[in-house]
């Protein structure tokens, strides 16, 4: 007798193909990153924001 229920069984390397996709979405976020962080405007901003944070003008 045939039930109207789809089983799927063959779906063994679903979760490592979902996690390899993963990690080359934050592969290539963390590359543009650092594409961004290179730039000069980018590294004077983080420089001075880092800067006045550890100056104290009480």
């Amino acid at each position: 007798m045939i039930t109207g229920t789809l089983r799927l069984e063959d779906d063994e390397g679903a979760a490592t193909a979902e996690y390899a996709i993963a990690t080359m979405a934050a592969v290539g976020f963390a590359g543009l990153l650092v594409v961004i962080m290179r730039s000069d405007e980018v590294r004077q901003i983080l420089t001075d924001l880092v800067r006045s944070a550890l100056t104290f003008t009480g």
